[in-house]
């Protein structure tokens, strides 16, 4: 019982922590995290698996300040 207590506190351990990094990857990305956060929730593995595959190049700043 104590086995399954624990790899159920895992299991949603680590759903959390990938929510964050898609939520803030998303946002860096100049995209909705909510949208991507939900997509994710909804199509569980295949909405991560969607989001890494459209997800668009990283903006590096602005390059006029310099």
């Amino acid at each position: 019982m104590i086995v399954i207590c624990l790899v159920a506190a895992i299991y949603v351990i680590v759903n959390i922590l990938v929510l964050i990094w898609a939520m803030r990857d998303a946002e860096s990305r100049g995209k909705s995290g909510c949208l991507v956060v939900l997509l994710i929730l909804v199509l569980h593995i295949p909405g991560l698996i969607i989001w890494l595959l459209i997800r668009p190049e990283k903006k590096i700043g602005n390059r006029d300040q310099q």
